[in-house]
């Protein structure tokens, strides 16, 4: 009895972490993802940031993961395709400098965007 519980308790682990993984497009910038995110039925898009500025970074701090970026959208404008978003970028395994041990670092920032790549006209 003990074993099939164990069991199905690993199994429903998995399906969660599973569950959790969101397919993730390689960008050179975060704006693919912001647009995507102002598109998408849920308000939200995942990448991965790539290029020489990702892995110049990656390089620099030791990471031991690739620089994934998260775009959530908080609230929608009354001007068509626009948004205020979050924009995240996350990484695993950053050794900063004075630190003995690597983390994840994680940097949020907001932003008023549309899709033409402009702020929106009024924050209504």
């Amino acid at each position: 009895m003990k074993i099939a519980y164990a069991a199905g308790l690993l199994a429903g682990l998995v399906s969660l972490v599973l569950a959790d993984e969101m397919p993730r497009a390689p960008v050179s910038d975060p704006r693919p993802v912001m647009l995507a995110a102002l598109q998408s039925v849920n308000g939200e898009a995942h990448g991965i940031l790539s290029g020489e500025i990702a892995d110049a970074l990656t390089q620099r701090f030791a990471a031991t993961s690739p620089i994934y970026i998260d775009v959530t959208t908080e609230k929608r404008y009354a001007q068509a395709g626009c948004a205020r978003l979050n924009v995240r970028f996350w990484q695993d395994g950053v050794l900063l400098p004075g630190t003995s041990s690597p983390r994840r670092q994680t940097m949020d920032f907001g932003i008023n965007y549309c899709l033409d790549g402009q702020p929106p006209h009024s924050l209504k």
